[in-house]
């Protein structure tokens, strides 16, 4: 079993003030990600020209840690992600999220697999919106999580990257990606 990331939920009021935002170099296209003291506070698929900013303080140690990680990730190294999370949600989306990351790399699931998880077995639907609403793309490794015949399906940064990270971390069981999206 894998043990997820270090989180801190947090209430939509409560959220760290001041993150700063990072810029992270992947082979598909550039990641966003805003950091603070407390840990990570999110991440997503960049869009358009991303400025390279320079965190500085407790900012700059965290952005330096994750910068790290998605180095190592990249270049096919499987680690623990052990920098704190730090995000608001309802219970539901929690549970999905926390459930995300116990999906070992080299392995998928369904999302009746994920649903069944957290005892919601006909939220399969609302486990794929959670999913969609993931603040934390590869780290919470949504990517991971396949339809019930093994096709492919939605994902932020497009079936390609979907595709190529899966293959990246050896999940391509026989019958993986065979059906059309």
């Amino acid at each position: 079993m894998v043990t997820p990331p270090p989180v801190q939920w947090v209430e939509p009021g409560d959220a760290p003030s001041s993150p700063a935002r990072v810029r992270i170099e992947s082979p598909f296209r550039p990641l966003l990600a805003e950091v603070s003291g407390l840990g990570v506070i999110g991440i997503r698929f960049a869009e358009g020209s991303v400025p390279h900013e320079a965190p500085a303080g407790v900012h700059a140690e965290t952005a330096d840690r994750l910068r790290r990680w998605f180095e190592r990730y990249f270049q096919g190294e499987s680690r623990p992600f052990d920098l704190p999370l730090v995000t608001t949600g309802t219970p539901f989306q929690r549970a999905v999220w926390t459930a995300l990351c116990t999906i070992p790399v080299g392995q998928t699931r369904s999302y009746a697999e994920l649903a069944a998880s957290i005892g919601k077995p006909d939220a399969v639907r609302a486990v794929g919106r959670a999913n969609a609403l993931n603040p934390f793309p590869i780290v919470c490794p949504c990517h991971r999580v396949v339809g019930s015949d093994g096709s492919l399906t939605g994902y932020a940064g497009g079936l390609e990257m979907k595709r190529a990270l899966l293959e990246l971390e050896g999940a391509t069981p026989a019958g993986l990606f065979t059906a059309t999206p």
